[in-house]
């Protein structure tokens, strides 16, 4: 079945940096578009970025575009969040999100928590 694993979160300074990890199976990791989410508390889930399947098309929100770099290395089903200058407007619980056949599969998620 299709499964996500995301890891790579914990607590930062403003400022800091992390990287997301999300591994993925069940399915041709290679011939999918993977994004990633985040969902802050009391927030509704919001888009964060997404790569095209070969890795050569990227796209972000406008509120992490500069900071964060998206990527994907399709030799280990896994997809990578690079967060680089991290703000505490930053902190969320990030998910990965794999779109098969119309259905959304979600990762349990990873929380990152920015301090000020």
């Amino acid at each position: 079945q299709v499964q996500l694993e995301e890891s790579g979160g914990g607590l930062v300074q403003a400022g800091g940096s992390l990287r997301l990890s999300c591994a993925a199976s069940g399915r041709t990791f290679s011939l999918y578009t993977m994004r990633w989410f985040r969902q802050a508390s009391g927030k509704e889930r919001e888009f964060v970025a997404d790569i095209s399947r070969n890795g050569g098309t990227t796209s972000y929100a406008d509120s992490v575009k500069g900071r964060f770099t998206i990527s994907r290395d399709n030799a280990k089903n896994t997809v990578y969040l690079q967060m680089n200058s991290l703000k505490p407007e930053d902190t969320a619980v990030y998910y990965c999100g794999w779109r098969i056949g119309g259905f959304d599969y979600w990762g349990q998620g990873t929380q990152v928590t920015v301090s000020s």
